[in-house]
């Protein structure tokens, strides 16, 4: 088994008109810095937008789409401001101040903290303090996959448009996207981690 790191952020956050928004903005990774975005439109149907092929064989090989569209996906900070560009997807979301948890998490060292150990328990945790929300199970094509999360922010603000339609305001993500084992918590959140994925050679 071999075993990849995804290092970066995961944004999640639903729509009043029951879109579902899932970003990964990976700073670093076996491919390099990319990102991607899941979507769950009202209707269930899920798509992956991906910048390239190898992103799209890989995130689809771990979780369930009924599209896979390449597109090209742009993720730009300024201060506490994103801007998301994928395909049809225009997104842009504000980030506030540091939830609780992440203060917890901060405080866990970051080595010790990516184990399989630590996921093991912190995903016993999380189905408790986030229902919805899994930390450690099976990728599908015989991986498993652990989160390791460092840091968690509240989304404050949401725009999103698809094809220029206004998508509606910001709002929770419940119930949960079906895109894999695990989801982003149930409130619109920010959370700064590393993915590793241990993948049959």
């Amino acid at each position: 088994m071999d075993r990849w790191q995804f290092t970066g952020h995961i944004a999640g956050a639903g729509t009043s008109g029951g879109t579902r928004l899932v970003l990964g903005a990976w700073d670093h990774s076996p491919h390099g810095p990319f990102a991607d975005v899941m979507v769950e439109h009202p209707d269930g149907r899920r798509e992956l937008l991906a910048p390239d092929e190898w992103v799209a064989d890989f995130v689809s090989a771990t979780y369930v789409f009924e599209d896979v569209r390449q597109v090209p996906v742009s993720v730009t900070v300024e201060d506490a401001d994103w801007t998301v560009r994928a395909g049809p997807l225009h997104w842009a979301f504000t980030v506030g101040p540091r939830s609780a948890w992440g203060h917890l998490l901060r405080a866990v060292p970051p080595r010790l903290g990516r184990t399989l150990t630590v996921a093991r328990v912190s995903d016993r945790v999380a189905r408790v303090v986030m229902p919805g929300v899994r930390t450690l199970g099976t990728a599908g094509n015989d991986r498993l996959e652990w989160y390791s999360a460092r840091d968690l922010h509240r989304i404050t603000a949401s725009t999103a448009t698809w094809d220029g339609r206004d998508l509606g305001g910001l709002t929770d993500m419940d119930p949960p996207p079906q895109f894999g084992f695990s989801s982003t918590p149930s409130k619109p959140m920010l959370t700064t981690l590393t993915s590793t994925v241990r993948v049959p050679r």
